[in-house]
This record gives C-alpha cells, sequence and structure tokens, in this order.
C-alpha cells in the first residue's frame, strides 16, 4: 500500500538550459537512479578548458541511495561524464551493448572499473522499488532506447534522444506498440527531448544521407574524403556500402573514428565486406578514384583529422586537386567559424567541398515538432517536462505540449538543481539541490573556476607583465632591479621607450619605501601594480596582469 503522501522527485543535474551534460535522477523515498551522465564542450569564453560535466556533489552527498545509472545512448553528451563519476560512485551501469562498448574504452582510458550490464530494448530491470524497461527508438547512434520507470506512484517515460524514423538503417523502427501500451496504462510523467523542437514538420530519414552519399560517389572522379561524427554508426554503415558499391577502399583516420569502427565491427553493428578496409599507410599505393578516407573533424576541432588536412599539416593525407570532401555534418552552435575556415581552406587546396548548406548531405538525429506532437499523442501523459535543450527550446516544447492538451498547471519547465515533486495528483517545484559546471582542464577536475578563467581572459586580451627586483634584506633597500618581462602585452624592443619609462614609475615607488625602511613587502607590491598598471593602461589603453617578484637578499 502506497502511503497517501508520497512522492517521486525528479531532479535534473544538467541537460537543462543547455544542449549537452545530460543528468537526470529520479528519486522515490531514499531510493534514487541516475539517467544519463554526459559532458557538453567547452564554451569559447572558457580558455583552455577540455571538456564540462555536470556537478555531481548531490550524488555523493547521497551515494548510499543511489542504486543504478541508466543509459539512453552512447553519445558523449550523455556518456561522457562517466569515467569521472564512477571514481566516486561505485553503482552499477546498464545500457545496450553498443553503448556500453563505447563507454568500456573511456573507462580503460581513465583507469576506471565498474559494473556494467547489458541490457536490450523491452528488457525490464527490477531495480527496488523501481522496474526499468527499455524501449528501441531511432537516433544518429545505433543502440539508442527510451526508458521508462515503473515507480510505486506512476511511469516515468525518459524518451532520451529520439526521431521516427520510418527506414531506419538497422531494420529497426521506433517501439510504437510499446509506447502506446504505456499510454494505454497511463504515463505519470514524461520528459522529452527538445533539441529539434523549432524545427517544422519530420526530421528526415538518416537513408537519404545514403542516397546522396550514393550520387556522391558515384560521380567523384578523384579520392573522397568522408568527415563525420565518429558516433554516427549508420552513416559511417552508408559511406562503406557505398564504397564498397563503386569498388572504393575505406581507410580510417582520427582516434574517436578509429575506436568507433573496431568497436561497433566488433560487436556486430558495423557490416564492412571483406577486403574493404585497408590500413592509411597503403592509401598511396591505390588510385585516387578507389579510395574513401573516413576521418573525424566535421566540426573543425584544431587536432582532427579533417582541419590538419586542411591546413596542411597532417602527417599522412595532404590534399590535391581533385580530392571530393564530404563535411556530413551540421557545425553546433560555436563551431561555425572554425568550420568555414576549414572549408576555405580546402577549396583553396583545390578540393570539391560538400557541406551541409549546399547539399543534402546530414540528417538529424532529433525529432521535430511533428514527431514530438505524435510521441505526446501515443504517451498521453498527465505530467510533461521538457528537457535536453536551451530555455527557449523548453519553452517551445512546453507549448507544443500544452497544444496537444496537457493543462498547463501539468507542464513544468525547470532547471539544473531544481527538484520537482510529483504525486499521484499533481506536481510542484521543490527547492533546489546543488547543480551547476564542472570544468575539466587536462588531469584536473573542478580546479578552473571563475577566477582562473577571468585571469585566462585577461591574459588572453591584453598579456602580462613581470617585475623582478631583488631587495638587501638587512637595510630594506633595492640591491638589483627592477626588470621588467613582457608576454603578450608589447613587442619589448619596439616599445624600449615605454618599458624605460615604465622602469622610472617602478622605481619612484620603490624610492617612497626605501626612505621608510619599510620590509612589508606585500603593501610595495601592491602599490607597484596600481602605479604601473594606471600608467601602461594610460599609454596603451590596456590592462595586462602585472605581477611583481622581489626577492630577498
Amino acid at each position: 500500500m502506497v502511503d497517501k503522501n508520497a512522492k517521486i522527485s525528479l531532479i535534473p543535474l544538467g541537460g537543462l538550459g543547455e544542449v549537452g551534460k545530460n543528468m537526470t535522477v529520479i528519486k522515490y523515498e531514499e531510493n534514487m537512479i541516475v539517467i544519463d551522465a554526459g559532458l557538453m564542450f567547452p564554451e569559447d569564453e572558457m580558455l583552455g578548458v577540455d571538456m564540462v560535466i555536470p556537478d555531481y556533489t548531490y550524488l555523493l552527498e547521497n551515494k548510499e541511495q543511489v542504486k543504478a545509472i541508466i543509459l539512453t545512448h552512447g553519445h558523449e553528451d550523455h556518456i561522457g561524464a562517466l569515467p569521472y563519476v564512477l571514481k566516486d560512485l561505485d553503482v552499477p551501469v546498464y545500457g545496450t551493448k553498443l553503448t556500453l562498448g563505447l563507454l568500456e574504452g573511456k573507462l580503460k582510458e581513465h583507469h576506471v572499473t565498474a559494473t556494467l550490464n547489458v541490457v536490450k530494448p523491452r528488457d525490464i530491470l527490477k531495480i527496488e522499488p523501481f522496474k526499468v524497461e527499455f524501449i528501441k527508438v531511432s537516433h544518429s547512434i545505433a543502440d539508442a532506447v527510451a526508458v521508462a520507470v515503473h515507480t510505486p506512484l506512476g511511469i516515468i517515460l525518459h524518451t532520451g534522444d529520439f526521431k521516427i524514423d520510418m527506414t531506419p538503417i538497422d531494420g529497426e523502427p521506433v517501439d510504437f506498440h510499446k509506447f502506446a501500451a504505456l499510454g494505454e496504462r497511463g504515463v505519470l510523467l514524461m520528459m522529452s527531448d527538445s533539441t529539434n523542437v523549432e524545427r517544422l514538420g519530420y526530421t528526415q530519414s538518416e537513408r537519404s544521407v545514403g542516397e546522396t552519399f550514393d550520387e556522391t560517389f558515384r560521380q567523384a572522379k578523384g579520392r573522397i574524403i568522408l568527415a563525420s561524427f565518429a558516433s554516427n554508426v549508420h552513416r559511417v554503415q552508408q559511406a562503406i556500402w557505398a564504397a564498397a558499391k563503386y569498388n572504393r577502399k575505406v581507410a580510417v583516420i582520427g582516434r574517436s573514428m578509429v575506436n568507433v569502427v573496431n568497436v561497433a565491427s566488433e560487436l556486430g553493428y558495423l557490416k564492412i565486406p571483406k577486403n574493404t578496409l585497408i590500413e592509411i599507410d597503403e592509401v598511396d599505393q591505390v588510385p585516387g578514384n578507389r579510395v574513401v578516407i573516413l576521418t573525424t573533424g566535421s566540426q573543425g576541432e584544431p587536432m582532427s583529422g579533417l582541419t590538419r588536412m586542411a591546413m596542411g599539416d597532417h602527417r599522412q593525407i595532404h590534399i590535391v586537386p581533385g580530392d571530393t570532401i564530404i563535411i556530413s555534418a551540421v557545425p553546433i552552435p560555436g563551431n561555425e567559424k572554425s568550420v568555414a575556415r576549414s572549408i576555405d581552406h580546402l577549396f583553396k587546396l583545390g578540393a570539391d567541398v560538400i557541406y551541409e548548406s549546399i547539399a543534402g548531405i546530414h540528417v538529424s538525429g532529433h525529432a521535430s515538432q511533428e514527431e514530438l506532437k505524435l510521441m505526446i499523442n501515443i504517451v498521453k501523459p498527465k505530467f510533461f517536462v521538457p528537457v535536453h535543450g536551451e530555455y527557449r527550446m523548453l519553452y517551445k516544447h512546453a507549448k507544443l505540449a500544452e497544444q496537444m492538451g496537457i493543462p498547463a498547471e501539468n507542464i513544468f519547465i525547470g532547471e539544473n538543481g531544481q527538484v520537482i515533486d510529483f504525486t499521484k495528483k499533481k506536481g510542484q517545484l521543490a527547492g533546489k539541490v546543488q547543480a551547476g559546471r564542472v570544468l575539466v582542464d587536462g588531469l584536473g577536475v573542478g580546479d578552473v573556476g571563475n577566477v582562473v578563467l577571468k585571469d585566462r581572459k585577461q591574459l588572453s586580451q591584453d598579456g602580462i607583465v613581470i617585475i623582478t627586483l631583488t631587495v638587501d634584506k638587512a637595510s630594506g633597500t633595492v640591491a638589483a632591479g627592477p626588470d621588467l618581462v613582457s608576454r603578450g602585452f608589447v613587442y619589448v624592443k619596439e616599445s624600449e621607450k615605454l618599458m624605460e619609462d615604465a622602469r622610472r614609475k617602478i622605481l619612484s615607488v620603490i624610492e617612497k619605501y626605501d626612505q621608510e625602511k619599510i620590509k612589508d613587502w606585500s603593501n610595495l607590491k601592491s602599490s607597484i601594480r596600481d602605479t604601473l598598471g594606471k600608467y601602461l593602461y594610460e599609454k596603451t589603453k590596456r590592462k595586462p596582469m602585472i605581477i611583481p617578484i622581489i626577492s630577498e637578499m
């Protein structure tokens, strides 16, 4: 018998008000399960930061309550934070075969061990007091699932990332029957992917890209170099099929692309015709019109294969006139300039570049408006929470749900850390838990914060000036210096007068302190910083970071 005051809590720790680092907690009494644990890539102002993961302090504070981590699919924005989370949380992880295959490689890189449990669509797990059911959906990666969590108060459905592809590459369409069956039973709450809510109509089938590949491969006279998201196994599969059809050999470049091809082929998600794959070292031994190169770099990443080719500094592949370059992806917001720069360089090198804005070479993996409406109609949830999107996307998805007949008071636009409590009859916002962004820089996790980013921004904009001087400890007088070193501020050889005048300003400050025989050098450093900062700004309108270094002898 369920207590009439019982409630189920939904606690998003990532993925709301942003695209990426998806992480959601479902809590009933003293029991929690976590759905996904992803990363997002740094914004432009996050200088030097490698990635951003959710702040999972709340899970660490309640680690004895966390029963399992459930994964919807293997994209980085859903599994990328797990090497960090699983260092601190010893809980079982459940996901489909390809999802865990990709995760396993990441965990090995980080020397993390974890209990990984393979599930398949229509499996039902008992994780008391929950039952967790997996439902087949289509997405831009194989083995994607939605998750239905059966709780004592009702069913909570998380769609994961999805689209409704009626002609999927793997021949396994969305499990409409299961979604409809859940709708008939009654779904208490549905969380649904909001990424493409701004797009009218339906998202095209992945097969349409295969048709474009076929046409492009048929017409290409020289080498074909195709850049795509490594994780889009279905797109890689279509490229391999097209290559085999036109008697081309396929070489794979880029660490993530090589890894995904290896994992997906080992697990049976990628069918590679015999004698199709060749090593990259063998490319020059095959005529250009018999070669396809699969690579990373569809987002203009500086160290990726395609970007290095475009800049002419790839160790093995050099672009030549007659090459056909296919960029089979849309730039993620913020990457547009770097992608455009790569395309420009490729054209300059004489290549024929085919990219999304001028050809049907990419389709999204996310549902557009009509598919989102269809999912709401099939499931008919009592409560609705849009997830996976920036605020405007969540807002538009909420309005869409309202148009579909869900009462406005039953729709909740949340934010990371916001607790939303549900009973069988009503939902309400119920306080907040700690949530936010943890910045990962090299081996440092969370040691880069706003202060460090502010310093990096100042250094990137105006540079640094270092002042060194030596003080006689006994007398408190200057024994040597001051010497000035400039990095990223001015070119010293062309600014000798400015630097000499700056040195005099520092000496004038020091002389006052010498006369007073003051030995508290913290005051002296502060005075040097203030005086020199005002002078340099007056002369250059720049504010370099100023670091005085005083040593004693």
